[in-house]
């Protein structure tokens, strides 16, 4: 039930967690996205501009070329013949001038026999059916544009192909004087630029806006991880400390309805016993003179003695004593149980080990009441061994703590008896109230300490009591 309330308490911030994650994961893949989109974009951007630049360049290399070769030449020679020599030189050298400091990887002239009659690359002059479609449209007055990239699909899918050129085809046309109306085509241009540096420094910015996106989103999720994890840390801290606190408050109602409810009845109780007791004690006197040998009051007086002393551990337990707290020396305390229990360990076959740290400092304490519960300790550590055995009891201080250790070498606690020990009533003996454990608690905690019970090692249990130096400390 705790666990599961435990649970619901915590799945809340689980939700925030989970939410807060997948809002992260969501915004980093955005970003993937955008950043693909913007790359996209500004290669499209880059392709429409290097279009543009292209038909400039077509346009001012058309104006050049009908100005400064084809009138001059038509006027020398009547006909042009880019196959002569000289009128091929005079052509390449109007072209060169024209696209000097231009960034022009190629340039091919068709005739209108879709043949190429000047390129940059000599080996190709002379070629024929090599424009393709975008000649087939230039002859209409259309110009085109077609990006060929040329690597394996991956690198082009990712945008970063080892080649990349743009080709543009438009008809080169017969200019009219004082006119921006174009004549009629007189053959095809084609201009090839290179973007490969372009898309590359395009491929280059993607993947530092991706480095950055990635180390932002890294950073992000390492500080969201540490505030996630400290948070769920602190709310499930918080969540054991209420439920703690619940417990003890339900325990703490429990008991103490018990305790009134017990309280009452032993005080019935110990009236008429204490009259059984003394009339007992009456009667073996008279006795004595008729029947020595008759046990009867003696086994009267003996149960009388032993009630009597269960209904004390009840008034104990229930009604706890309010500590009178004096300078107390623990060590002092417990070799006054040892020496109490003296002929006891020694008839049983006991023997007690101790270890006691030096200087151990004086403590603020009932002297008392240090002294049943290490009493109680003492004696479930012999009721552990019925045969005789070793107990170590150790003392270790700081300056804020003294901190008392008991073992024994009995069988030890079942684990799952160990969450019931501390419940008033339960014992495994077959002899006893099961109230000792609990008066030894409430004895430790009104001293503002603490007791825990494990299992040592190997066999037997262990008890360590935690004691504040100073009270309030």
């Amino acid at each position: 039930m705790n666990s599961q309330t435990a649970e619901e308490k915590v799945k809340p911030f689980r939700l925030v967690k989970y939410f807060t994650f997948t809002s992260l994961i969501v915004i980093f893949i955005g970003t993937l996205v955008l950043s693909s989109l913007n790359t996209h974009w500004a290669k499209t951007m880059q392709q429409k501009k290097s279009e543009d630049y292209a038909s400039l360049l077509i346009e001012n290399l058309n104006h050049q070329v009908f100005l400064q070769f084809i009138i001059p030449v038509a006027l020398k020679f009547g006909k042009i013949r880019l196959s002569d020599q000289e009128q091929f030189e005079w052509m390449d050298k109007v072209v060169r001038s024209t696209l000097h400091s231009f960034k022009v990887d190629m340039v091919n002239i068709y005739d209108m026999d879709n043949t190429i009659s000047y390129s940059f690359d000599h080996s190709v002059i002379g070629k024929e059916n090599s424009g393709g479609k975008g000649y087939e449209d230039a002859i209409l007055g259309k110009s085109t544009s077609r990006l060929i990239q040329s690597d394996n699909w991956f690198r082009i899918l990712l945008g970063f192909p080892r080649d990349s050129r743009l080709i543009t085809i438009a008809p080169l046309r017969a200019e009219k004087p004082l006119s921006r109306i174009s004549g009629p085509v007189l053959g095809i241009v084609e201009i090839v630029q290179d973007l490969t540096d372009d898309y590359k420094v395009i491929f280059d910015f993607q993947i530092r806006v991706i480095t950055t996106s990635s180390v932002v989103m890294g950073v992000l999720f390492l500080a969201l991880l540490f505030v996630v994890k400290r948070g769920e840390s602190i709310i499930e801290k918080r969540a054991q400390e209420r439920l703690k606190l619940k417990e003890q408050l339900s325990r703490a109602e429990h008991l103490s309805t018990l305790g009134e409810m017990v309280a009452g009845i032993s005080h019935e109780i110990r009236n008429p016993l204490g009259i059984i007791k003394s009339s007992s004690e009456l009667l073996k006197k008279k006795m004595t003179n008729y029947d020595p040998s008759n046990s009867i009051p003696d086994i009267i007086i003996e149960e009388s003695i032993r009630l009597n002393n269960i209904i004390t551990d009840f008034l104990n337990f229930a009604k706890p004593k309010i500590p009178n707290l004096m300078d107390c020396n623990v060590e002092a305390v417990l070799e006054k149980n040892i020496n109490f229990l003296a002929s006891h360990i020694e008839k049983e076959g006991y023997a007690v080990a101790k270890h006691y740290d030096n200087n151990i400092p004086e403590i603020t304490a009932d002297s008392d009441m240090l002294y049943q519960a290490f009493l109680n300790i003492l004696i479930n550590a012999m009721q552990a061994m019925p045969e005789g055995g070793k107990i170590h009891v150790a003392i270790q201080s700081t300056d804020k703590t003294v901190k008392i250790f008991f073992e024994d070498d009995g069988e030890g606690i079942p684990q799952d008896l160990m969450e019931k020990i501390w419940d008033p009533f339960f014992t495994t003996k077959a002899k006893g109230t099961g109230l000792g454990l609990g008066i030894v608690k409430n004895i430790i905690e009104s001293h503002s300490g603490s007791v825990q019970i494990s299992a040592k090692p190997g066999a037997g249990a262990r008890v360590k009591v935690e004691l504040p130096v100073k009270q309030g400390v």
